[in-house]
């Protein structure tokens, strides 16, 4: 009897054994394959990460904050340029609220609208690109730039368009 009762023990200790065995190996092959799915995934957002800031640098490398010259330029004359570039913005953006047609947008508003820059981007220390519109029209601006020994900033249109309308 007491033999018997061993080998039961035995053969179902060996059961219980390969039944952890079987589970065991499955989940490890679950877990690599997911392993595996996320190694893929982490090398696609790598490689997705790595085209995003190459293009962010394409964009940004006509851009007043990159400019390592044009910031030379401002430093030189004794401006704060983390501050400079907020005032020609902003004085850019105040002409908006000017009465009558905008000074610097060569084309008339439709009807009971006015003419507003809506975007402005410093080239660099001479040159600045905006867009304007009226919520009906719109175009874009490419501007020149001077700040007078007065510390005026002072605007010139060097061209102009403007989309045409569908």
């Amino acid at each position: 009897m007491k033999q018997r009762i061993f080998i039961y023990l035995f053969i179902f200790s060996v059961l219980i054994i390969l039944f952890q065995y079987v589970n065991s190996k499955r989940l490890l092959e679950f877990q690599n394959n997911k392993i595996n799915t996320y190694q893929s995934q982490i090398q696609t957002y790598k490689d997705s990460i790595a085209t995003l800031q190459k293009d962010i640098l394409n964009v940004s490398h006509f851009n007043l904050d990159r400019n390592e010259d044009a910031i030379s330029y401002f430093e030189n004359k004794g401006y704060q340029v983390d501050k400079l570039i907020p005032f020609i913005k902003d004085e850019l953006y105040k002409l908006n609220e000017v009465s009558g047609e905008h000074p610097l947008v060569p084309y008339a508003a439709s009807e009971g609208r006015k003419m507003m820059i809506n975007t402005v981007k410093l080239l660099n220390h001479k040159w600045i690109i905006a867009d304007f519109s009226d919520g009906q029209f719109w175009g874009e601006l490419f501007l020149t730039y001077e700040i007078t020994e007065t510390q005026e900033l002072k605007f010139n249109v060097v061209e102009s368009f403007l989309y045409p309308f569908n």
